[in-house]
């Protein structure tokens, strides 16, 4: 049995997740909702514009985090695509084997995400976004977290029973 704050920590990329796709949505809703209604009765009034240039950096930002915690998210739910073909005909040894090297080569690749997207975040932070002038690392800061949480859930997978054992 898990104690409730370690189901509290292993619930926050969940969270995480959720509260960012609501926001994309809500971002992505106010940037239709202002080209398509509040920038033509701004035009008509002939008053300034609604500034709503600063959506798509938003979105765009929104979808790599999410996209990335979602990736490690499906490596700890074991969701990642595996084909099971012949290995239920295999020794346990074997399968235990096969599960092992499985984590260990998603483990690596994920180590490899998160350190090409540290990287990419230290040469690129000096960097701004053209609307909202926000550091460019806020964009591959995601590939660092993502890889290095997906490495951890690796690490647990691979440490946890194989299935079908």
């Amino acid at each position: 049995m898990q104690s409730p704050a370690l189901r509290a920590v292993e619930a926050i990329p969940k969270i995480v997740v959720g509260a960012l796709v609501l926001g994309a949505i809500g971002t992505m809703l106010f940037g239709v909702l202002a080209r398509y209604i509040l920038l033509p009765i701004t035009n008509w009034l002939d008053t300034d514009p609604v500034n709503f240039f600063w959506v798509e950096e938003v979105g765009e930002t929104a979808l790599a985090w999410l996209t990335l915690i979602g990736a490690a998210i499906g490596v700890a739910e074991r969701s990642h695509f595996a084909l099971a073909v012949l290995v239920h005909r295999f020794p346990p040894a074997v399968r235990r084997a096969i599960h092992y090297s499985n984590h260990v080569v998603i483990g690596s690749f994920a180590l490899l995400v998160a350190w090409l997207g540290y990287k990419l975040a230290v040469l690129n932070a000096s960097l701004t976004s053209p609307g909202l002038e926000f550091s460019l690392a806020w964009i591959y800061a995601p590939a660092a977290v993502g890889g290095l949480l997906m490495a951890v859930y690796a690490v647990k997978s691979a440490l946890a029973p194989a299935e079908g054992e």
